[in-house]
C-alpha cells in the first residue's frame, strides 16, 4: 500500500521582490528597446527607400514593429498607471479597482482553493503521515523538534510564572474549579468507580502496605497497646497480649484482603454508596464538603505551599528541559523516533492518521475559508494603490514585457506581410 502514495512536492524557492524588480527593469528595457530599433530602422529605410526600393519592405516591418510595440506599451501600461500621464478612460485599471481586485480575488481563492473538494484531492494525493514520519524517524530532525518543543515549554513556563498571568490562572481556576459544587459530580463518580468495582483494587493495596507495615513495626503496634495496660501487670504479660494482638490485627487484615465477600469489605462498601449517595443528595453533606474546600483553597498555608510545591515543580522542570545531554531529552528523542517508524511501516496506522489528518484540514476549511478569503480582501484593499500597483508589477511584470515584445515581433511580421501582399496586388495590375 505504500508505494501507491505520492510524496510531498518539493517547494520551489521563489525569486525574491529585488530579484523581480531587476528582473522587471531588463525585461522593460529590452521592450523599449526593440522599439528604438524599429524606429530607428524605419527612419533610415523610410529616408532611402526611393533609392533602394528594397527598402520598401524593410520599413514596412519597421513601421509594423513600431505599430505593435506602442500598442502593447500602452496595454501594458495601462494597467497600472495613466500612460504618458493621460487621464484616457479604462487606464490605471490596478490602483482605481483595487477594492473590487481584493474582493475578486479573495472569492476567487475561496472558490477554487479552498472548496472541500479541491483540499480533499489535493490531500488525497499526499502521504502527510509518511512523510512526516520519514523526516521525524532521522535522530538529528528529532532531536531538533525536541529541541524546539521543550524551549516552548519552558517559555510558557516562565510565562506562567508572571505575576499577573498567576492572578489571572487563580481567577480561572476559582472560577471554573472552585467555584462549582463538587459534591454532585464526585458523588456520581464514585457511584460510577462502585458499580464498576474498581475500588477493590485499591483497597487491596491499601489492606497490602497496612499488612507490610504491621509485619514491620510490631513494637510500634505494641507500644500503643501495652501501655494503656495497668502498670502492677508483669511485663511478660505486656509483651502476650501486644503479641497476641499483633498477630490477630495481621490476620484480621489478611483475612480480609483474601475474602473478597468480607463483612468489612461489604461494610465499606455500604459506607462508601452512602457517602456518594449522600454527596448528591444531602445537602448537609454538601454543604460540609463545600466549605472543607472553601478553608482549603482559602488557608495561607495550603497557598503557601500550592506555590513553593508549584516553584520546586517549575525550576525542576525547566532544568530538565533545558539540559541538551539531560535524560528527559534523551527519552523524548528515542519516543519520537520510536513512534515515526511505527507509523513508516504499519500502512493501516499511517492511512488512518492520513485520514484523519485530511478530515481535520477539511474541518478547518470549510469553518475558516470564508474568514481567509476575508483576510485576503481586508490585505488588499488597506493597501495603498500605488503599493498595490507595485506589489503586482513587481510579481507579473516581467511576464508582461514580454506582450510587448511580441508585440514588436507580430507587427513587424504583419507589416512585412501587408506590405507584400499589397506591392503583389499593385504589380499584377
Amino acid at each position: 500500500m505504500r508505494s501507491v502514495w505520492r510524496t510531498v512536492p518539493r517547494v520551489t524557492i521563489l525569486p525574491t521582490d529585488a530579484e523581480r524588480r531587476l528582473a522587471l527593469r531588463r525585461m522593460k528595457a529590452l521592450a523599449t528597446s526593440l522599439l528604438v530599433v524599429a524606429a530607428v530602422v524605419f527612419a533610415v529605410s523610410f529616408a532611402l527607400q526611393d533609392r533602394y526600393p528594397w527598402l520598401g519592405f524593410v520599413r514596412a516591418a519597421a513601421e509594423g514593429a513600431m505599430v505593435g510595440a506602442l500598442a502593447d506599451w500602452f496595454a501594458v501600461t495601462a494597467l497600472f498607471r495613466y500612460p504618458l500621464g493621460l487621464r484616457i478612460p479604462h487606464t490605471a485599471i490596478i490602483p482605481n479597482r483595487k477594492d473590487e481586485i481584493g474582493a475578486t480575488l479573495g472569492a476567487f481563492v475561496e472558490t477554487n482553493f479552498l472548496s472541500d473538494e479541491v483540499v480533499a484531492g489535493k490531500l488525497g494525493t499526499i502521504d502527510l503521515a509518511g512523510a512526516a514520519a520519514d523526516w521525524l524517524a532521522e535522530p538529528g530532525n528529532a532531536r531538533r523538534v525536541v529541541a524546539e518543543s521543550f524551549q516552548g515549554v519552558a517559555g510558557l513556563a516562565d510565562l506562567v510564572d508572571d505575576d499577573r498571568m498567576r492572578e489571572a490562572m487563580e481567577a480561572v481556576v476559582r472560577t471554573h474549579v472552585v467555584a462549582p459544587l463538587w459534591g454532585p459530580p464526585l458523588g456520581r463518580l464514585g457511584e460510577r468507580v462502585l458499580s464498576s468495582g474498581g475500588h477493590r483494587e485499591a483497597v487491596d493495596l491499601l489492606l497490602d502496605r497496612l499488612d507490610e507495615w504491621l509485619a514491620a513495626n510490631p513494637e510500634a503496634f505494641g507500644s500503643v497497646v501495652s501501655r494503656r495496660l495497668p502498670s502492677w501487670l508483669p511485663s511478660f504479660v505486656d509483651r502476650a497480649i501486644d503479641d497476641r494482638l499483633h498477630a490477630e490485627a495481621r490476620r484480621l487484615v489478611r483475612s480480609v484482603r483474601d475474602d473478597p465477600d468480607h463483612r468489612l469489605r461489604r461494610s465499606l462498601d455500604e459506607y462508601l454508596a452512602q457517602l456518594a449517595d449522600r454527596l448528591q443528595h444531602d445537602d448537609a453533606t454538601i454543604e460540609r464538603l463545600e466549605a472543607a474546600k472553601g478553608r482549603a483553597f482559602d488557608d495561607p498555608r495550603i497557598r503557601e505551599l500550592a506555590a513553593s510545591t508549584w516553584q520546586a515543580a517549575r525550576a525542576a522542570a525547566i532544568d530538565a528541559l533545558a539540559d541538551e545531554d539531560g535524560e528527559l531529552r534523551r527519552r523524548a528523542e528515542a519516543f519520537v523516533v520510536d513512534v515515526a517508524r511505527r507509523i513508516r511501516a504499519d500502512d493501516q496506522l499511517r492511512a488512518s492518521l492520513n485520514a484523519r489528518l485530511t478530515g481535520a484540514a477539511l474541518h478547518l476549511v470549510t469553518s475558516y475559508r470564508s474568514d481567509i478569503a476575508h483576510v485576503i480582501t481586508e490585505t488588499v484593499q488597506s493597501w495603498d494603490p500605488s503599493e498595490t500597483t507595485e506589489k503586482i508589477e513587481t510579481q507579473v511584470g516581467r511576464d508582461l514585457q514580454f506582450i510587448r515584445i511580441n508585440g514588436t515581433v507580430v507587427g513587424a511580421l504583419a507589416g512585412l506581410a501587408i506590405y507584400s501582399v499589397a506591392t503583389g496586388v499593385s504589380a499584377l495590375f
